[in-house]
C-alpha cells in the first residue's frame, strides 16, 4: 500500500507543470554553451607572443647574414638583433619576459652540454684551477674595482661595482671556445674552471647587496644555513647520478624510443637546474651538474646528440635578450662615457686574471689568452645591477652606463678572443725586448 502510494506520488510529481521560467532557461542555455573558454592556442595568438618570436627569428637571419658579409661573428649579429627589437629601438618585441625565460633555458642547455663533455674525474683534476684560480680572480677583481671606485666614491659603491665587474659571461666565452675547438686547450680549461667558480660566488653576492642597503642584518646562522642547503642539494644530485640515473637511462634506452630519450634528457637538465635555483644557486650551475651526471653514463653520446639543436636555438635567444636591455637613446647621448667605462672594465679584468692564472702554474702566454677571454661582463651582472637599482644602491644613470658598457664588452669579446694569441705574442715579445 505504501509502495503504491509512493509510486503514485512520483507519477503525479512527474506530471506537474514546469515552472514559468522554462522559456527563459531555454533561451539562456545556448548562450552558456557559446561562451566557452578560449583555447591555449587562441590565448597564445591573442598575446602576440608567437608573432613576436617569428619576427625575432626572421630579423636575426637578416642581421646575422649581414654580419657574415663583414666577417663578424654570429654572436654580434644576435646582440644587434636584440638591440633592434628592443623597446628603445624598433620596439618589435613587447613580451620580453617570454624571451628572458627562453634565454635562461639557453644558458642552462649550454652549461648542460659543457658538463656532458666533462666527467667527474676530469673535474677533480681541475680542482686547482677551480678553487685557487677562481678564488684569486674573483677576489683580485673585487679588490681592484673596490679601490678604484672607493677613490672617487664610497665603500659601499666600491663593493657593489667590484662584484658587478668580477663576473664574466659563461654563455659567450664557452660558446666561442666551442666554435673555435679550444674548449680542451689549456686556456679553455682555465676559463671553464674560473666561470664555474664565478657561478658559485653568485650566492654570497646576492646576500651582500641587501646587507649594503641596510635592509637586513648580517646573520651568520642564515648564511651558514644557505651554504649547507646548497652543498646538501649538490651532494644529493651527485648521489642520484651515481646510484639511480644508470638504471633509469638503461630502462629508457631499452625502449629504443628516440622521443623518450629526448624527453628524459630535457627533463633531467631542466629539473636539476630548477632544484638548484630553488636553493639560491644559479640555473646554469644546476644544468652543469646534470651534464656531469649524464657524462658518467655509457649513453652520454646519444644524450648529447639529442640536446644540441635545442642548445643552439636557445643560446641564440639569450644573446638577443641581452641586446634588448640596451637603451639606444641613452647610449647615443653618453657614448664617450660608455666607451671609457667599457675600456676600463676590460683593462681591470685582464690585469686581475693574469696573476690569478699564473698562481696555478700556467705559462704567461696561457694567462694572457685566458685573461682576454674573460675580459667581458657576465650575464648575471645584469641581475645584480638591477637588484642594486631596486635597493637604491645605484642611480638609474649609473645603471644605464654600466648596462651599456657591459654590452659593449660582450660585443667586443669575439674580437678579443680572436686576437688574444697575437696580442699575447706581442706582449711577450715586447716584455723580452724590454728585459734585455
Amino acid at each position: 500500500m505504501f509502495q503504491q502510494y509512493r509510486s503514485r506520488n512520483i507519477k503525479l510529481d512527474v506530471r506537474l507543470p514546469l515552472p514559468s521560467n522554462r522559456k527563459r532557461e531555454k533561451k539562456s542555455a545556448p548562450t552558456a554553451y557559446a561562451a566557452s573558454p578560449p583555447t591555449i592556442l587562441e590565448s597564445f595568438m591573442e598575446e602576440k607572443i608567437l608573432g613576436e618570436i617569428v619576427i625575432l627569428f626572421i630579423l636575426s637571419i637578416v642581421v646575422v647574414l649581414i654580419c657574415h658579409r663583414f666577417r663578424l661573428p654570429s654572436i654580434v649579429g644576435f646582440l644587434l638583433t636584440g638591440v633592434l627589437c628592443g623597446p628603445s629601438a624598433l620596439g618589435l618585441v613587447q613580451n620580453k619576459e617570454i624571451v628572458d625565460i627562453m634565454a635562461e633555458v639557453g644558458v642552462a642547455f649550454l652549461m648542460f652540454t659543457i658538463g656532458m663533455e666533462l666527467s667527474g674525474k676530469e673535474l677533480v683534476r681541475m680542482k686547482k684551477p677551480l678553487l685557487v684560480g677562481g678564488t684569486a680572480q674573483v677576489m683580485l677583481t673585487i679588490a681592484l674595482g673596490f679601490l678604484l671606485t672607493f677613490w672617487w666614491s664610497s665603500v659601499r659603491l666600491g663593493i657593489i661595482y667590484g662584484c658587478l665587474v668580477t663576473l664574466s659571461s659563461t654563455a659567450i666565452v664557452l660558446s666561442l671556445l666551442q666554435q673555435k675547438a679550444q674548449a680542451e686547450a689549456p686556456h679553455g680549461r682555465v676559463c671553464l674552471a674560473v666561470l664555474i667558480f664565478q657561478d658559485l660566488a653568485i650566492v654570497p653576492m646576492v646576500l651582500v647587496f641587501p646587507l649594503l642597503a641596510g635592509g637586513m642584518e648580517l646573520e651568520t646562522e642564515a648564511m651558514l644555513l644557505a651554504l649547507a642547503k646548497g652543498m646538501t642539494v649538490i651532494a644529493c644530485i651527485l648521489l642520484f647520478g651515481k646510484f639511480i640515473l644508470p638504471h633509469l637511462m638503461f630502462s629508457v634506452v631499452k625502449t629504443r624510443s628516440r622521443e623518450l630519450m629526448l624527453m628524459t634528457t630535457l627533463g633531467l637538465c631542466l629539473a636539476v637546474a630548477l632544484i638548484t635555483s630553488w636553493v639560491g644557486l644559479s640555473l646554469s650551475l644546476g644544468a652543469f651538474l646534470a651534464g656531469l651526471m649524464l657524462a658518467e653514463s655509457e649513453y652520454s653520446l646519444n644524450t648529447l646528440e639529442s640536446i644540441m639543436p635545442f642548445k643552439e636555438v636557445f643560446s641564440s635567444i639569450f644573446f638577443m635578450s641581452v641586446g634588448m636591455l640596451l637603451d639606444v637613446h641613452f647610449f647615443a647621448s653618453h657614448i664617450p662615457m660608455v666607451l671609457l667605462c667599457a675600456a676600463g672594465i676590460i683593462i681591470i679584468k685582464i690585469l686581475t686574471a693574469v696573476p690569478a692564472v699564473l698562481m696555478i702554474g700556467y705559462s704567461m702566454r696561457t694567462a694572457l689568452i685566458s685573461a682576454f677571454c674573460l675580459a667581458q661582463v657576465g650575464e648575471f651582472s645584469f641581475v645584480l645591477a638591477k637588484s642594486a637599482l631596486g635597493l637604491e644602491l645605484i642611480t638609474n644613470d649609473a645603471y644605464q652606463i654600466f648596462l651599456a658598457a657591459s654590452i659593449a664588452t660582450m660585443v667586443l669579446t669575439p674580437m678579443l678572443i680572436n686576437g688574444s694569441p697575437a696580442a699575447a705574442s706581442a706582449i711577450l715579445k715586447k716584455t723580452k725586448a724590454g728585459g734585455t
